[in-house]
């Protein structure tokens, strides 16, 4: 079973600057969309970046000027580049992935955190 691998959480303080990556333990094809979301605690999962396989992003409006999205194409590995980082952006990241292969499938990982703090 593929399943969704993130990295490059970590500590950082405030002002700072992270890179997440997500990649898959195999072959995932007709990728439609990839997806960060995030979770604090406390709080519901929320999505904070998404990107479509004809390189349409949407962002959450807590991430517009400050997180980057990037994939290879419609293809993995998905990249989130955050930056000026807050307090606020403390939580738990997940990578997500929708394919349209037959059938519809949804993959999440196992999540990466990120903590904020001075």
């Amino acid at each position: 079973q593929v399943q969704l691998v993130e990295s490059g959480g970590g500590l950082v303080q405030p002002g700072g600057s992270l890179r997440l990556s997500c990649a898959a333990s195999g072959s995932i094809v007709s990728i439609i969309q990839m997806a960060w979301y995030r979770q604090a605690p406390g709080k519901e999962r929320e999505l904070v970046a998404s990107i479509r396989y004809d390189g349409t992003t949407n962002y959450a409006d807590s991430a517009k000027g400050r997180f980057t999205i990037a994939s290879n194409g419609a293809d993995l590995p998905v990249n989130l580049q955050m930056s000026s980082l807050k307090f606020e952006d403390t939580a738990v990241y997940y990578c997500y992935v929708y394919s349209s292969f037959r059938p519809p499938h949804t993959y999440w990982g196992q999540g990466t955190q990120v903590t904020v703090s001075s």
